[in-house]
């Protein structure tokens, strides 16, 4: 077998593949996708880092390939459709790099606490100014952790070993799994007033999205200290700019900005102000980690075995694969839907299967529901193999039935999930011609695409609600694709789902949330 190594990946990460007597390594130079299509027929395997564009004609080609794999976490250069389409394993490596990035945060909070590039670069333009650089130690002081996955739960331990006391704010991880972490769990306002240093280590997702902004800068404790490692945009950095200067933000640390390359940005001005060039990563043994890492899920995956690290279709026979297919799109996009319909701590998902569907293993379906229902929401990797366990390891329970009676359809997907607020249920199906369908929210009965985007509003029976929810939408000149209302009772509470060719600004979910007789207002986007 021929593995095609690419895009300068490290070698000493390729032991794995080289001490394999019936793999052969080779390592190729960069390629324009024409040349790989040239050649790529004679591999069985492939490894590229972020250089190498693996497209749907280099995957139409390459007749021998079994598997495809990422050096680092993200695949965005990867086919991935056509990948699984063609049956090709792709694979990533989502833990290598968690030491580096973890430990890169460390050196920014004692950086910010004992301001040593500050005193650093004066002492070098020839200053010895021992007055100007009065530190603060970290014993004693509240860390506030917002995202508890692989590298914040990393932190908040180097933290603990510095006597630091941690708070954090993870909304699906159980109190319980907190505990054992001798972390406090808080609500995130709760993080913002106690912290008197702030890291953070979420996605960036539209709820993430400048979550640290003005009105969340205003809750926090005078002289806080911020740092962000994880993703740019999800600090409002003019906001941020602001308190800086007012003097509300005593110091802040930033690898990542919402635009990189980033060399004008005003913050790179303030002196109390830290920031590297998205180094989280860069490490020699993070680079050699995530190459062995994937070189193993290589080995494994040649050989058949179990790979712990597959991102784009779940481990089935091909038999059982080619019936449930149609469901494992279906099942993701509700676990999507039911991701952003969420308020409060996640605690518990029920799935059951109706009709057909009990006859067969729905286990990998139930696996990819839980992939769409965390991948949002999580920093970490969630892939469909690891889901299961990512929701284990958050003490969030998993409930899977099946039942021969599917009421009016042949075959129903019903996701209810438990939070500290209560429980939201939502239910899908398949239509004719393999169409998924969203029919069931919160017990009222609906019949929604799985795709696009939809405006969610909870609402009293009454008149003139459904023209004023269009009217506002309207107003922000976006086009309304159609609608569907679902009732139980006359007068009582309802369901509108408004099919909208934009995503709504939160300005305008803001002015519908005050609308007399609107319970609720979410945006979903599948």
């Amino acid at each position: 077998m021929k593995v095609l190594v690419m895009d300068g990946v490290a070698e000493k990460g390729l032991a794995p593949l080289r001490q394999q007597p019936d793999i052969e390594v080779v390592i190729g130079n960069k390629m324009t996708e024409d040349e790989l299509v040239a050649v790529i027929g004679q591999y069985d395997g492939l490894i590229v880092r972020s250089a190498t564009k693996v497209t749907a004609r280099v995957i139409e080609a390459a007749t021998r390939l079994k598997v495809i794999g990422r050096a680092g976490v993200g695949v965005d250069n990867i086919d991935r459709n056509a990948a699984t389409n063609k049956g090709i394993l792709v694979v990533n490596a989502p833990d290598g790099n968690t030491i580096a990035a973890a430990e890169l945060t460390m050196a920014m909070m004692l950086s910010l606490a004992r301001k040593v590039p500050m005193a650093c670069s004066k002492l070098k333009s020839g200053c010895w100014d021992k007055k100007a650089f009065m530190g603060m130690e970290l014993r004693g002081k509240t860390l506030g952790v917002i995202g508890l996955g692989r590298i914040g739960s990393a932190v908040a331990k180097r933290a603990q070993a510095m006597e630091m006391h941690i708070v954090a704010y993870d909304p699906y991880i159980s109190e319980e799994h907190a505990k054992k972490m001798a972390v406090e769990l808080l609500s995130l306002d709760k993080v913002f007033e106690q912290a008197d240093i702030i890291t953070i280590h979420m996605p960036k997702t539209k709820e993430t999205y400048h979550m640290i902004n003005k009105e969340a800068l205003e809750k926090m404790k005078e002289g806080v200290r911020i740092i962000n490692c994880a993703r740019g945009g999800i600090v409002d950095e003019p906001a941020l700019y602001e308190y800086m200067v007012n003097g509300k933000v005593a110091g802040a640390a930033l690898d990542v900005f919402e635009v990189e390359p980033c060399t004008e940005n005003p913050l790179l001005q303030l002196e109390n102000f830290i920031a590297t060039p998205h180094l989280g990563a860069s490490t020699e043994e993070a680079q050699i980690n995530v190459a062995v890492d994937v070189a193993e899920e290589i080995v494994a995956a040649l050989r058949g075995d179990l790979v712990k690290n597959a991102v784009n279709i779940p481990s089935m026979s091909p038999k059982l694969l080619a019936k449930v297919r149609p469901f494992l799109d279906l099942a993701e996009k509700l676990g999507k839907f039911q991701a952003q319909m969420l308020n409060g701590r996640l605690e518990k998902v029920e799935v059951v299967y109706s009709g057909e569907l009990a006859r067969y293993d729905v286990n990998p379906i139930t696996t990819l529901l839980l992939k769409g229902l965390l991948d949002p929401i999580l920093q970490e990797n969630v892939n469909f193999v690891n889901a299961p366990v990512v929701a284990r390891n958050r003490g969030i329970t998993v409930v899977q039935t099946t039942t021969d009676n599917a009421e009016d359809y042949n075959n129903l997907i019903t996701v209810a999930v438990y939070t500290n607020n209560g429980k939201r249920l939502l239910s899908g199906a398949l239509f004719q011609g393999n169409d998924p369908r969203i029919v069931n929210i919160d017990g009222y009965r609906i019949n929604a695409a799985t795709s696009g985007h939809m405006l969610v509003v909870p609402h009293i029976d009454k008149p003139r609600i459904v023209g004023k929810v269009g009217t506002v939408v309207g107003d922000k000149d976006i086009n309304i694709a159609g609608m569907q209302v679902g009732r139980i009772e006359l007068g009582g509470k309802a369901i509108m789902v408004m099919m909208v060719d934009n995503i709504v600004p939160q300005c305008a979910m803001d002015e519908l949330a005050k609308i007399d007789g609107v319970l609720e207002v979410k945006m979903v986007s599948l």
